[in-house]
């Protein structure tokens, strides 16, 4: 019974896909720093919001192991086993998941709203419809008859959920205002994580075209959907470096980390033209997502005033 119970809770960690969540938080790292850099930075908020954000994600990586197992898109992938296709956890046990992490996520939601503008505000309403759409996106990527993960919209709400939403919807949770000056780096980031969806979108192209999922890197093809990757990486560390300048840091080490970061994207990028075998996507795939990471954190440190 006790090794039972041990490997099904095994079963759920790896379904909850916990190299994900780094990046998932990384938009809320970003928004919410600021605000304490511009002295309206509530720490309770900022608790919520982060717990909030790793619920999306649990429930998302829940939903597209139920969906995609579902379908049988996972039975000849190549990247890591599914927990639903596998039958480590059954379909029917999964959407008892789902459904206990969209409460979970229901009330996180409605409680970071509460927690940010009260009940009176006119905003209680705006940010409700979004977390309502969050969630309702995180189950609809892979899950139903027109899942949008299947027509190759994956990419414009990763772009919108971990990027514009995710960097200038927490900062709005802190003082009200729309904060064009994290446009650039809100942009990036939803870039990068375009990214980190187009390499496992690449890495699984030719099984997704056999059972009828049509990411975009399916529509693009193997060839321009590197040529893809190469716009939006190299977009984004241009404007990497271009909010890096207009930060005007002070500190030569934390400069040097700055660099250091877009050069590793810039060589990713040319190791990522020189794959020929899929599977070696994958590693590839969580480079890029430290890399985002690593950006949100540097980001971070100089908005918390930690370094500057």
């Amino acid at each position: 019974m006790f090794l039972k119970k041990n490997s099904l809770l095994k079963a759920w960690i790896s379904a909850a896909r916990i190299r994900t969540l780094p990046l998932s938080v990384s938009g809320i790292l970003i928004g919410s720093s600021y605000a304490y850099y511009s002295d309206k930075f509530i720490f309770s908020v900022f608790i919520i919001a982060v717990l909030t954000t790793i619920s999306y994600q649990l429930l998302s990586n829940f939903a597209n192991d139920y969906g995609d197992g579902v379908k049988g898109t996972d039975d000849k992938r190549i990247g890591p086993q599914r927990t639903v296709q596998s039958g480590l956890i059954s379909q029917v046990l999964m959407k008892r998941g789902i459904i206990i992490l969209s409460l979970i996520s229901t009330f996180l939601t409605l409680t970071l709203i509460i927690q940010a503008f009260g009940l009176k505000s006119f905003y209680v309403l705006i940010f409700a419809a979004l977390g309502g759409l969050a969630i309702l996106s995180a189950i609809k990527y892979t899950v139903g008859k027109f899942a949008y993960g299947y027509f190759g919209l994956g990419d414009f709400f990763v772009f919108i959920f971990f990027g514009l939403i995710s960097v200038l919807g927490s900062n709005f949770l802190f003082d009200s205002v729309l904060e064009l000056k994290l446009l650039k780096p809100s942009v990036a980031l939803g870039l990068l994580s375009v990214g980190v969806l187009n390499l496992n979108n690449m890495r699984d192209l030719q099984n997704d075209a056999d059972c009828g999922k049509k990411t975009f890197a399916v529509f693009l093809g193997a060839q321009k959907a590197k040529f893809y990757h190469l716009f939006i990486v190299s977009s984004a560390i241009v404007l990497i470096c271009i909010f890096q300048y207009e930060l005007n840091i002070l500190s030569k080490l934390f400069n040097a980390l700055f660099v250091l970061n877009s050069i590793g994207l810039f060589i990713h990028l040319v190791l990522v033209f020189k794959i020929s075998d899929p599977v070696d996507f994958d590693k590839y795939l969580k480079i890029l997502a430290l890399h985002a990471f690593v950006f949100s954190l540097l980001c971070s440190f100089y908005f918390f005033k930690i370094i500057g």
